[in-house]
């Protein structure tokens, strides 16, 4: 549900030139792995970049060996501790602003995003490309559908 939101608001931020961004996950109790194939796609972007890089704020534990059971430590820096924001976390937050939220995805498009992210966690380590070889599979399968369905009933 997150994904969408966070993909937008990163997408922003690396077109506008920022090379490193900070998600914060103290409130987050988990994730899925649409989430986590999300941030890797942004660590990956920003890494082409000179100085680039994802942090990730406050995982928690839990949330910590999710990343890393995917081998996402390798493409971000998780709650790195030389990172400049640390000790100053609370008055960060006091300054945030919610992003202006996008709009929903249709059904193609939210298609489009899920397997695109599971694509990237696929493309990380074989392990991954392993674990996540079915769902990259039906997800493709559901977006060729969807696609020739969106065709067909365009208007001509």
């Amino acid at each position: 549900m997150n994904s969408p939101a966070v993909k937008t608001f990163g997408d922003q931020r690396i077109a506008a030139g920022e090379n490193q961004l900070i998600v914060d996950l103290e409130r987050c109790s988990g994730m899925d792995s649409t989430f986590m194939g999300t941030l890797a796609g942004m660590a990956a972007r920003l890494s082409t970049m000179e100085g680039g890089v994802l942090q990730i704020a406050e995982p928690g534990e839990r949330n910590r060996r999710s990343l890393e059971d995917l081998g996402l430590d390798f493409l971000m820096e998780i709650d790195p501790p030389a990172a400049p924001w640390r000790g100053k976390v609370e008055s960060i937050r006091k300054e945030l602003k919610t992003p202006a939220a996008p709009g929903s995805l249709d059904s193609l498009q939210r298609t489009r995003h899920v397997l695109e992210a599971h694509q990237t966690l696929s493309d990380v380590n074989h392990k991954n490309a392993q674990e996540f070889s079915k769902v990259v599979d039906i997800l493709e399968n559901e977006l060729s559908e969807k696609e020739k369905k969106a065709e067909k009933d365009k208007p001509e």
